[in-house]
């Protein structure tokens, strides 16, 4: 028998192995054809049955003779088609005598044979007719000998055979695993499913199994009856994930693994969190009652959204640290939160190849299918900047949604079906059998550890509530759920397995089962007692540091560079290789910004990022930028990547600049919105230190990650005590090029700021982006970051700064025009491009009794600078704001009534008509309204435009 990683390699690719496709036209006759060119080049078997069949028939050809082998024509593969069927069971037979029919049929069921596969508990399924895997198919009888041995196999009949095929991939286990192209991959696969029964599984690993069966079914039940009708989500029907989870964690210890970052819903939450992360029962049952209201108030949740973390320790002291996310109710949004968060955790180790940390993603069968955010994580599996080395998938696979069955839940036979994007393997599994159950784990994470692969294991079960505890799953799936009343538990069922073998005696079944509630009564006992709500331990590790709260804790900090150190970044900035051939007009682009860097000409946007960039990394500090076009810029400002003209190979304009190790990567990612940026809000999460960054194309493109905004980043601290420095970069300005590139949706940021949750800024000079960057990282308090970046200021020569801009100083809150001074007599708030447009338009005016008051940041609210700019101006009597977007939209909504609140008297707002669209598609009708916006904001003030 072959171990893991030492299988024959070469099996599957055999030439006798392609004969399960011996009915393909197209197959036949493409070896026909090389056959009748030279017979010494095709394989000994393939000559042998050419030869028979051209000897026994009246007309030598084979072309279009035999059938397509399908699941839907077993009429044809029964050779009842008059035209061919006389060939093909003549061809059958050929294929008999040369093993062919052998090595067919075993193809079949490595290909097929998870379709009769006995998965479903409750006996409801109806697989689907399979003629290609029973003998006669293939011209075989029972009593036929075999001369293909298989490793596992130890017959000597063709029935022998079909028994054993149908016991490895056609009994309570199925596997698909022929769609992978790497032969290599398949002959491991098949090695391992062959070989699996040939030594049994340890009486102490099945006993350890009916234990996590008996603390899971225990703690349900006990729940159900002292807490009856409370939502919890029952596990009950699929407690089998709990010792799958605890085998899959065990294993990949032994593996080498140090971390694991769980990400689940809520069903079975409760469950996971005592059984497998060992939160004590009291503090949950202290939830159950609802201790301590007062603390709640307008924040926290549900006990069954909530994240925990915890370390394993093991007999011979192997340690692995848990950390279940948490995750709001919609199912999968969560995904790629823990995908980053371990990315992070491998980059912070230098280890991901070596899988120091993995993550874990537990399913449910309908979200598996239903949601994108599924195929957005699985394509992020290969991509340099976002692989982990393999996920574990669990589908917790209950054969019905809320209340919808799969045949409206999906297009596809398995829920699984959306992961054959990518090359993994699926293994469907019955729950009620444990011992494949654990056969599946083993076979999962040493694939998972030895080819950095994810995996999935799709365990059937059933759901023996309703969604919840609160519903009647008999009005929608009655046969279903007259079925699952009459079923015995899992732990009944596997604990007489286990009595019938000789493992334990029913007395120890009774006294698992009885310690379980005697335990659960004291801990109940203990969390009625608790008089406050327990607290979890969220500052601590990476985090001990840093801080959030409200913004008067934040403080400030000095982010200027000195002039030699932004020379030497320049510098590093606009070197190449010797052997390296920009194309040619980056050539002039590198010169202007050596020029830059040396303080001959001003600096441009593109160039204070990068030097921004470049000082960080110069400090220590990892920079880490992903989005669809960030390395080039969408608007081609950044180039932190050349391209070689020759070559094609890329040259990272920072690379190995950085002190200590520190570095700046830059991703092109895949077109995706809600994936990545949760990804890179996972990775923020255990990486508090580094610059992390995600950049949309344009910035209302952050739509399609609404849900990412709206439960992760805006809501983490409140909802879970848990802190992001993500930096969100959003392409934001009206120019007259339509509704689609107009608008970050800047009101949905500010609508959703309350308890200084976020930052939100819209920065309109070189040096405040400079200034703004550095400040993310120099102070200690981590809020997310929302940055309405520029379009047009980007080359604009007014917003580009002297490098003295650089040296010294800090990001300003709020910009106030030094002009008017004490004589202003009307001031003018803005925030972002337009600042630069009333200006020229002032100036064309000869308006010199109007300020204008650029608000930089608008959230947290800069109250204390603005009541400074206004002092400043004590005979101002007209008070406006102006902005690009309608009414309805932008900051108007958020900003004029606290600056009313501020001036003492009403502030008028001079925007865009309210509109259901951000903006005009017509650049004509863009520049009629820009001018109507400038012409108001100098005109007789009375209302909005």
């Amino acid at each position: 028998m072959c171990g893991p990683g030492q299988a024959d390699y070469n099996r599957i690719a055999m030439p006798q192995d392609l004969l399960g496709l011996a009915a393909s036209r197209g197959f036949l006759d493409e070896i026909y054809d090389t056959y009748r060119n030279d017979p010494a080049s095709v394989d000994e078997s393939w000559r042998e049955l050419l030869a028979s069949e051209e000897a026994g028939a009246a007309a030598p050809s084979l072309r279009g003779r035999f059938p397509t082998v399908t699941l839907d024509q077993p009429a044809v593969l029964n050779g009842t088609n008059p035209s061919n069927g006389r060939r093909t069971r003549r061809a059958l037979r050929a294929l008999k005598n040369s093993s062919g029919a052998v090595a067919s049929l075993i193809n079949a069921f490595r290909s097929h044979g998870h379709l009769i596969a006995e998965l479903d508990p409750l006996g409801l399924m109806q697989p689907p007719a399979a003629p290609e895997l029973t003998l006669g198919e293939w011209g075989l009888a029972p009593d036929d000998e075999v001369s293909l041995p298989l490793a596992g196999f130890s017959g000597q009949s063709a029935g022998e055979l079909e028994r054993f095929l149908k016991q490895t991939y056609a009994g309570a286990l199925g596997l698909e695993f022929m769609h992978i192209p790497d032969a290599r991959r398949r002959s491991w696969l098949a090695e391992r499913m062959e070989t699996r029964h040939i030594t049994p599984l340890a009486a102490d690993v099945r006993r350890t199994m009916l234990q996590y069966l008996v603390n899971a079914e225990g703690f349900e039940r006990f729940c159900h009856v002292k807490y009856p009708g409370t939502k919890r989500f029952s596990l009950e029907g699929s407690e089998s994930l709990v010792p799958l989870l605890d085998l899959a964690l065990t294993r990949a210890s032994e593996l080498g693994s140090k971390e694991a970052v769980i990400g689940m819903a809520h069903r079975g939450r409760l469950t996971a969190l005592e059984t497998i992360l060992k939160r004590p029962a009291r503090d949950i049952f202290s939830e159950f009652e609802d201790v301590e209201p007062e603390a709640q108030l307008g924040g926290g949740d549900v006990k069954y959204h909530l994240g925990y973390s915890t370390d394993r320790t093991y007999a011979d002291g192997r340690k692995l640290h848990l950390s279940l996310a948490f995750n709001p109710s919609h199912l999968e949004a969560v995904d790629p939160v823990v995908l980053g968060r371990v990315r992070a955790k491998q980059s912070r180790s230098g280890e991901w190849q070596q899988g120091s940390t993995f993550g874990v993603l537990v399913h449910g069968d309908a979200a598996f299918a239903g949601q994108g955010l599924v195929a957005e994580c699985f394509n992020l599996m290969g991509l340099p900047g976002y692989r982990t080395g393999g996920t574990l998938h669990v589908v917790v696979n209950n054969q019905v949604g809320f209340t919808a069955s799969p045949q409206e839940a999906r297009s596809t036979p398995y829920c699984t079906d959306i992961a054959k994007m990518v090359d993994v393997p699926v293994w469907h599994v019955n729950g009620e059998d444990l011992d494949e159950v654990a056969h599946v784990v083993t076979m999962a994470m040493e694939y998972r550890h030895l080819f950095q692969s994810d995996v999935i294991i799709d365990l059937y079960c059933y759901r023996r509530y309703g969604h919840n505890e609160m519903d009647e799953p008999g009005f929608t799936q009655p046969l279903m759920y007259d079925r699952i009343q009459q079923k015995s538990s899992v732990v009944e069922l596997y604990s007489h397995v286990l009595t019938a073998d000789g493992v334990l005696a029913d007395a120890d079944v009774k006294t698992m089962v009885a310690t379980r509630h005697a335990a659960l009564e004291v801990e109940l006992a203990a969390g009625k007692s608790q008089s406050r709500r327990p607290r979890t331990q969220a500052m601590a590790g990476v985090w001990q540091n840093f801080a959030g709260g409200p913004y008067a804790a934040a403080g400030d900090v000095d982010t200027g560079v000195s002039r030699e150190d932004l020379l030497a970044i320049a510098t590093q900035l606009t070197a190449v290789p010797a052997d390296f051939s920009p194309h040619p007009k980056l050539l002039r682009l590198l010169e202007q910004r050596a020029q830059m860097g040396r303080g001959e000409r001003p600096i441009d946007w593109g160039m204070g990022e990068m030097l921004a960039y470049g000082s960080l990394i110069r400090q220590g500090t990892n920079v880490r930028l992903s989005g669809q076009d960030s390395a080039r810029g969408t608007f081609s400002h950044r180039h932190a990547h050349l391209a070689d003209i020759k070559t094609g190979l890329e040259h990272n304009t920072l690379l190995g600049f950085g002190k200590g190790g520190a570095a700046f990567k830059v991703f092109d990612s895949p077109l995706s919105e809600a994936g990545v940026m949760g990804f890179e809000y996972g990775y923020s999460l255990d990486a508090p230190d580094h610059l992390v960054m995600w950049e949309a194309q344009f910035g209302d493109f952050a739509n399609g990650a609404q849900v990412i905004v709206d439960q992760f980043l805006v809501a983490s601290e409140d909802k879970w005590n848990r802190l992001s420095g993500l930096v969100l970069l959003l392409p934001h300005g009206f120019e007259g090029q339509g509704p689609e590139h107009s608008s970050a949706r800047l009101e949905r940021f500010l609508q959703s700021c309350a308890e200084d949750n976020i930052q939100v800024v819209q920065p309109t000079t070189t040096a405040q982006m400079f200034h703004l960057l550095r400040r993310q990282i120099m102070r200690p308090w981590r809020k997310p970051l929302i940055v309405m970046t520029p379009k047009s200021l980007l080359r604009l020569p007014a917003a580009a700064s002297p490098i003295e801009d650089l040296t010294s100083g800090r990001f300003q809150n709020v910009m106030v025009d030094p002009a008017p001074g004490k004589t202003c007599e009307r001031v003018v708030f803005c925030s972002g491009k337009i600042y630069y447009e009333l200006a020229e338009s002032r100036a064309a005016r000869g308006a010199q009794s109007t300020a204008i008051v650029r608000m930089e940041q608008l959230y947290p609210w800069p109250e204390a600078e603005l009541r400074a700019a206004l002092a400043t101006m004590p005979k101002a009597k007209e008070f406006i704001w102006v902005q690009d977007e309608p009414g309805n939209m932008g900051a108007q909504f958020f900003t004029v009534p606290r600056l009313s609140a501020l001036a003492g008297k009403a502030v008028t707002a001079i925007s865009r008509d309210d509109s259901g669209s951000p903006a005009t598609g017509s650049h004509k009708a863009h520049a009629i309204e820009q001018e109507r916006i400038l012409s108001a904001a100098f005109g007789k003030v009375s209302s909005a435009a």
